[in-house]
């Protein structure tokens, strides 16, 4: 059994027509973080926190896999293959690509949370100040999102599948946002071979034991068949 963790970024899904956090025309430079994706934010002005979500959440339902993502999903499927499929993108791509098995460390769009009691549920498609929580009724929803200053989930796990893994490969990712910017020397301390896979090398590309780059919709793909290639043979 080969276990792999891959780790996807905004990156994997530009593709697909959702916007990047960093790049040249990306959500940063159209909105203030700090306004939009903080508990500070929230609590200063819900609505348009909501709104916010809201339109991302539209976005994201009129994109569609990619290339990319259906690779992944089928090295999921593959005999012999153990993957750990981590993303730190809050859209829903590789679930319709396929994939049984997705940590969302920085939660998901099409997930709500109560800011009361902690409960936990699908969202609408239109999510406003004054829902109420289906268990505990307050009128205190947010989105199912890790905002800036908060703690991405799952952490524990990733970090134990990190340390069996026999390959570490980061995606579509610009090794800036912490803690998932630190995986790849996690991985490098327990001896696990790294790959990074992007656009164009990560600000932590020297830390990988190789580089391919190019759109995720090309070089997955190639990468994909090449270990599907390798585990027939």
């Amino acid at each position: 059994m080969t276990r792999i963790v891959v780790l996807t970024g905004a990156g994997i899904s530009a593709e697909s027509g959702l916007g990047t956090f960093r790049d040249e025309g990306g959500l940063w430079t159209k909105y203030d973080l700090n306004e939009v994706a903080t508990p500070e934010g929230f609590a200063r002005n819900p609505v348009l926190v909501q709104e916010f979500y809201n339109a991302r959440r539209a976005n994201c339902r009129g994109a569609a896999p990619n290339a990319a993502h259906e690779a992944l999903a089928r090295l999921e499927a593959a005999a012999g293959v153990r993957l750990t499929l981590v993303t730190q993108n809050v859209d829903d791509l590789h679930e319709r690509a396929g994939a049984r098995d997705v940590i969302h460390m920085h939660g998901a769009l099409n997930r709500a949370l109560c800011g009361a009691c902690g409960h936990r549920w699908d969202a609408p498609e239109v999510m406003s100040v004054d829902d109420p929580c289906p268990a505990c009724a307050t009128a205190a929803t947010r989105p199912d999102v890790v905002w800036f200053g908060e703690m991405p989930y799952e952490m524990e796990l990733i970090y134990d599948r990190l340390l069996m893994a026999d390959l570490f490969v980061a995606i579509g990712t610009s090794g800036i946002v912490y803690p998932a910017a630190g995986f790849v020397s996690e991985a490098r301390a327990a001896g696990t071979p790294t790959l990074e896979l992007n656009l164009e090398p990560s600000d932590t590309y020297g830390l990988f034991d190789e580089g391919r780059y190019g759109p995720a919709s090309e070089i997955v793909p190639l990468w994909v068949g090449e270990v599907l290639t390798r585990l027939r043979g």
